[in-house]
């Protein structure tokens, strides 16, 4: 089984909580708005790191800045269809996403090319209302949008 962990941040505007979301990146995702947002976060393993510990490592490698402090809520666990089991915690946190440099990855592209390129991890990051992130996020990640609405609700 596989593991990722991640922080959400959160914020709360007139118009109500906001949570920053990152647009995968690479060629899969270039052309997709749906299910191919998500919460910040990346794989760890559980024998050599704990959850928290990679949510906040993941962070500062996908958005290239130190996560915040701040008091840490645990969103719990969602399974996603590729098996994945996720951890999340939000904290509550402004950030610009201009500051953000992402970590990149490389990947053979074309497909069966024998070609390497290299891509963002994450090609853009936005802030969402909580409506408009549940149609934009990974189905399973949705579960924490849930839950922080419970939280700060």
């Amino acid at each position: 089984m596989k593991y990722s962990a991640g922080l959400l941040l959160f914020r709360r505007t007139e118009a109500g909580v906001e949570v920053l979301l990152g647009h995968m990146g690479g060629p899969y995702f270039a052309h997709r708005d749906a299910g191919a947002w998500g919460v910040p976060k990346g794989e760890y393993e559980p024998e050599s790191e704990t959850a928290w510990d990679a949510a906040r490592r993941e962070f500062q490698e996908e958005l290239g800045l130190p996560p915040p402090d701040g008091d840490a809520v645990p969103l719990g666990e969602a399974r996603q269809s590729n098996g994945k089991l996720v951890t999340v915690w939000a904290i509550e946190a402004d950030l610009d996403p201009d500051t953000v440099t992402p970590g990149t990855f490389r990947t053979e592209w074309p497909p069966k090319s024998g070609l390497t390129e290299e891509f963002p991890e994450l090609d853009r990051v936005a802030w969402f209302g909580l409506d408009r992130a549940r149609e934009v996020i990974v189905k399973a990640q949705g579960a924490f949008l849930d839950r922080l609405a419970e939280h700060s609700g």
